[in-house]
């Protein structure tokens, strides 16, 4: 088994997922995904709306959605590993309502194929691209779902 580390994300309405036993995570970095290991170098990168994926020590995967922000990769006074994200927003994938993702997603479509100011051209585009966060992370769970049952009828 691999080392873990400890993860936490963090929103303003308070801590969503507390995990110390975090084997890889993988980041929607604004700059693209980063994928954390135990010892990773520290770090602050910005985070774009999108899938957060945690493989525990276990093997199991949970997917978080986050609507941007920062991660922390950090060590604590020990020399472990920590990651603290820091999100606009999240939840996780089984919250997501897909329809209602799909809904916002429609809206800051027609929003921006109107004749718009700037700043709310720039908030649009944040919306079309937190829904599409939020569908994708709907469709990655909904896609892992079925495995899992399946795994758990063969055994």
């Amino acid at each position: 088994m691999a080392p873990t580390y400890r993860l936490q994300v963090l929103t303003v309405e308070g801590e969503l997922y507390s995990t110390d036993d975090a084997e890889f995570t993988l980041l929607p970095g604004a700059d693209g995904e980063l994928g954390v290991l135990d010892r990773h170098v520290p770090l602050v990168v910005t985070l774009r709306p999108g899938p957060l994926t945690v493989t525990h020590g276990r093997g199991e995967e949970e997917i978080l959605f986050v609507a941007g922000g920062f991660a922390d990769i950090s060590r604590d006074p020990e020399g472990n590993t920590v990651v603290a994200v820091l999100a606009d927003a999240g939840e996780r994938a089984a919250d997501v309502d897909e329809a209602a993702a799909e809904e916002m997603r429609r809206r800051a479509q027609e929003m921006l194929a109107q004749k718009l100011s700037d700043e709310d051209y720039a908030e649009a585009a944040a919306l079309l691209e937190r829904s599409i966060g939020r569908i994708r992370v709907a469709e990655i769970s909904r896609r892992r779902r079925p495995a899992r049952s399946e795994r758990g009828m063969r055994g």
